[in-house]
């Protein structure tokens, strides 16, 4: 009878794991609905999936979930939350294939080809350098090695970060702070520099999470309760700019967008305040759709109708369209004073603008027919390349 019962379970199972994988893949075959990939590609990724199904068999995450949800939750974040491109996908589905399995690169050539197979030995290579007694400053080194030769290594990288800590609560808590410290030191500076700003604010956000618990819990209950406050700030500061706007006869968005719960917990921290002593708790954001050649017209020409309606503050102006980022951010950035006398932050830029400052790098493949997206990173890797071929003493002097 017990022989029965235990066989009922492995099948209810299995069942269960089947469901799980088949919800994963189709999550992401969803995220690439809006995008055109050719049948050909898509059959590449089925091809990728089952040759990683088959790979990590009854291997297990910490949450009892089958692997194989982790590399598909991955490649899925690369398509759709970081603008990458499909080879990328098929690269981040067998990403932990070589490390965690029997299956060698050379096999992995043989099936996906050189480029494929170029960035998951990258990506084996840069998960093998991680060693517990060497130094964050020593990590951070390889790291940086790896992106020189090709970035979408670190870009998968970042992916199969973050999904790792979006499923963190699993891990035992001296993991949890091992990874936070690593994220914090490695990683989102990383995500900062390349202009991920979507990654570096979730990066910063789940390790306050993880190393103080109740600040980041005390932040993010104060957000919730302020919202219908918020909001209503919000449409007041909006409304008389709306038939200003309109009469530009140009597609725009106009949205508030409340800042990272680590930017507040840190202005917290800092400055001494308490929450509702924080002014720049959200900004204004407004993105207009425009070709390239008429952006920065049309922005300036947005900011001097929100400067007609919102007292300016001069000295807050900062223009990043005329002059970019180093790692390519273009905004038109002001504060104004709103209804009530509260300050507000203001920023304008085109839909491309937009793309790039949530996306960072990695949405540059998009535009890569513009001309300078290529050089503002060029220059920053060479950069990197010239401080690496520098000898240092040591991992922390470099």
């Amino acid at each position: 009878m017990l022989e029965l019962e235990s066989d009922i379970d492995i099948e209810t199972r299995q069942q269960l794991d089947q469901k799980l994988i088949k919800a994963s893949y189709r999550r992401l075959l969803r995220s690439m609905i809006k995008v055109s990939v050719s049948k050909a590609d898509k059959a590449e990724i089925r091809k990728a999936f089952v040759f990683a199904m088959e790979a990590h068999g009854d291997q297990r995450r910490k949450s009892g979930e089958p692997y194989i949800t982790h590399p598909l939750e991955v490649a899925r974040i690369c398509f759709e939350e970081m603008g990458l491109g499909y080879k990328s996908v098929i690269a981040a589905i067998l990403h932990d294939v070589v490390e965690d399995t029997p299956v060698t690169i050379k096999e992995i050539q043989k099936n996906f080809g050189d480029k494929i197979s170029r960035i998951v030995d990258g990506l084996t290579k840069l998960d093998g350098l991680y060693n517990v007694e060497s130094p964050q400053a020593e990590n951070f080194k390889k790291v940086l090695s790896t992106l020189v030769d090709d970035v979408r290594v670190i870009l998968i990288k970042m992916a199969d970060r973050l999904h790792n800590l979006r499923t963190i609560d699993s891990m035992p808590r001296h993991k949890q702070i091992k990874i936070a410290a690593e994220t914090s030191y490695i990683y989102a500076p990383l995500a900062h520099r390349l202009g991920l700003y979507n990654l570096k604010s979730e990066f910063m956000d789940i390790c306050l999470k993880i190393n103080e618990p109740e600040l980041y819990e005390s932040v993010t209950t104060k957000l919730k309760e302020s919202t219908k406050e918020r909001n209503k700030f919000i449409n007041e500061f909006i409304k008389p700019l709306k038939v200003s706007l309109d009469e530009l006869n140009v597609e725009y968005e106009i949205f508030g967008r409340p800042k990272s719960i680590s930017s507040i917990a840190n202005k917290i921290k800092t400055k001494h305040v308490k929450f509702e002593e924080i002014y720049d708790i959200f900004a204004i954001r407004i993105v207009v759709d425009v070709p390239k050649e008429k952006e920065k017209s049309i922005c300036w020409q947005i900011y001097s109708i929100v400067t007609d309606v919102h007292r300016p503050i001069p000295e807050r102006l900062k223009d990043w369209i005329t002059t970019p980022k180093s790692n390519g951010y273009e905004s038109l950035h002001t504060s104004v004073i709103g209804p009530g006398g509260r300050y507000v932050e203001v920023q304008i830029r085109s839909r491309r603008m937009d793309d790039i400052a949530e996306k960072g790098y990695a949405s540059h493949w998009k535009y890569k027919g513009i001309a300078n997206i290529h050089g503002i990173y060029d220059h920053w890797f060479d950069s990197i390349r010239e401080v690496l071929e520098t000898p240092h003493n040591d991992a922390i002097e470099f």
